[in-house]
């Protein structure tokens, strides 16, 4: 018979391990949630420019946010963050307040979310900034999860310092 500190000293931890793999998700920070971490620990930041009505945006949770490795992936590498291009709520960013425009588009629109996509209101949009919060890219459209995570690998790993996209999707071909 094992002891029961035994048991919960080893076979606790095992479950726990072994359970994390069904769960992973990405965790979604508030802008403000993200700004208190990256000044701690910069690490780049995958925005997620979406609306309510949004039918890509949807499948883009349910397809590809959701899928394990890449729940994992961004997890690991990035600062999660979750922008209703919509929303209402005053935004701070460094000494500026973003705030909700009713007169701009059909709907109203977010100051911050107008900055971070030019004004190209395109939704889903990912805008990934670096570890300065400079903006890397914004990258627009529903993706499927076997093609988004060379998206995430190529920021990541800053291929984007000496290639276009479309060149290292091509290398990876090779």
């Amino acid at each position: 018979m094992v002891p029961k500190a035994l048991t919960v000293k080893f076979f606790l931890p095992l479950l726990v391990f072994l359970a994390l793999p069904l769960t992973a998700q990405v965790e979604w920070l508030s802008w403000e949630e993200a700004m208190q971490r990256q000044a701690a620990e910069p690490k780049p930041m995958l925005v997620d420019v979406y609306t309510d009505w949004c039918g890509w945006c949807k499948q883009m949770d349910k397809k590809v946010f959701s899928e394990k490795q890449i729940a994992r992936y961004i997890a690991d590498n990035f600062y999660a963050v979750k922008l209703n291009a919509e929303q209402t709520e005053d935004i701070v960013y460094d000494n500026h307040t973003f705030k909700y425009d009713p007169n701009n588009g059909r709907r109203g629109v977010h100051a911050l979310a107008v900055a971070l996509l030019d004004g190209r209101m395109s939704y889903p949009s990912v805008v990934y900034l670096d570890e300065q919060r400079n903006r890397i890219t914004i990258s627009p459209g529903f993706k499927p999860a076997e093609r988004y995570i060379h998206e995430l690998r190529y920021i990541k790993e800053r291929h984007w310092k000496t290639q276009s996209f479309q060149d290292y999707l091509a290398g990876l071909s090779k």
